[in-house]
């Protein structure tokens, strides 16, 4: 087969594209990038796609013997991820970047030019594991590793998209694979995992999303009375579950933790209340996308709603391209805008972003 090796510059994107060469694959090393000023050195392990990273990524295919470029999908990736970003925070929601950037950049765009340029299929360092049926269907499914497993970020894949998916690495541990990089020789084999959201280096959210939709002060409620116990800046600046900086009059509520239980972006409020208004166990989402066909009629599965969170049973029904999930045990701090993603075992069967939360009787 001939494939597109999405290359970082991190060590699990250079052993996936030596691990699909060892296989026999015509293989060619592809970095994305996704800024239109990309930093030229990463200074720490947050973010990534610096001109650094492009470099790491050439090394490797040098080493490998196999061409390389680099495709431009910054425009792209601004619109597609960076500013529905924005958008989102901007209504209330908490996004996740990372499964709108697999949907719509790795598995969308880049895929499909691979396609067009007459590739097969693209691999990616992901943690995760396709699993053919012997009708050769293929099933994403989690990794042999679960402490690095990233199906929970790949549940946005439809049936299409898996279809031209290969990831070599779910079937191994990451020391191992830091391992596998040193005994190639690959300078990248000790280089810090990149992490948070790779376009926003320093970690502050909060800041970032300021600069962009600008100071907007309001008030900060009391769940039960309704009161004002505080200000704030921006409500886009908090989401669900929320402790820390909620700008509270601390004189005029007693000694329990307040959390965010509620952002309401259109009249710019911030509701908090105590633990105990945080756990619901139902929800809707919308936008479902399924790694096969739908599920009919009630199902039980296995709901996921945070990238390394613990997976709750459950039952869900489809509609469309909605979902309705009813959990066995509540949950804490869910928020719109999050991703649900749904289990069988290991196999992933699809996802939705939560539209609505509720604390079903």
């Amino acid at each position: 087969m001939r494939v597109v090796a999405a290359m970082s510059g991190g060590v699990d994107s250079a052993v996936a594209a030596a691990r699909m060469l060892d296989a026999g694959h015509e293989v060619v090393g592809v970095h994305l990038a996704l800024s239109q000023s990309a930093a030229t050195l990463r200074q720490s392990a947050r973010g990534c796609c610096t001109i650094e990273d492009a470099g790491d990524a050439r090394r490797v295919a040098d080493m490998l013997g196999i061409p390389f470029y680099v495709w431009d999908m910054a425009a792209r990736f601004e619109r597609d991820v960076m500013e529905d970003f924005v958008a989102e925070y901007a209504s209330g929601r908490t996004p996740n970047p990372c499964l709108r950037c697999n949907e719509k950049i790795k598995f969308a765009a880049l895929l499909d030019k691979a396609l067009a340029l007459g590739f097969d299929a693209v691999a990616t360092g992901h943690y995760a594991q396709v699993v053919t049926r012997q009708d050769g269907t293929r099933e994403l499914h989690r990794a042999v590793d679960h402490a690095k497993d990233q199906s929970y970020v790949l549940g946005v894949l439809d049936a299409a998209q898996l279809a031209g998916a290969f990831f070599p690495l779910g079937d191994t541990t990451k020391p191992d694979i830091r391992a596998e990089a040193r005994e190639r020789g690959f300078y990248v084999a000790n280089k810090p995992d990149s992490h948070d959201i790779c376009f926003i280096a320093d970690g502050d959210t909060k800041g970032w999303l300021t600069e962009r939709l600008g100071e907007h002060p309001g008030d900060v409620l009391d769940a039960v009375t309704g009161s004002v116990v505080g200000s704030h800046t921006g409500s886009y600046g908090f989401t669900v579950g929320q402790r820390r900086g909620l700008g509270l009059a601390r004189s005029s509520l007693d000694g329990d933790p307040r959390f965010v239980v509620g952002v309401d972006a259109a009249r710019n409020t911030v509701t908090i209340g105590t633990a105990d208004l945080l756990g619901v166990n139902a929800l809707r989402g919308d936008h479902a996308r399924w790694c096969g066909p739908a599920p009919e009629g009630v199902v039980p599965v296995g709901a996921q709603v945070r990238a390394h969170g613990a997976e709750v049973p459950g039952l869900a029904w489809a509609s469309g391209d909605e979902v309705e999930v009813r959990l066995e045990t509540r949950l804490r701090g869910v928020a719109p805008g999050q991703s649900v993603v749904l289990y069988d075992g290991t196999r992933v069967v699809g996802s939705a972003t939560i539209a609505s939360t509720w604390l079903a009787s």
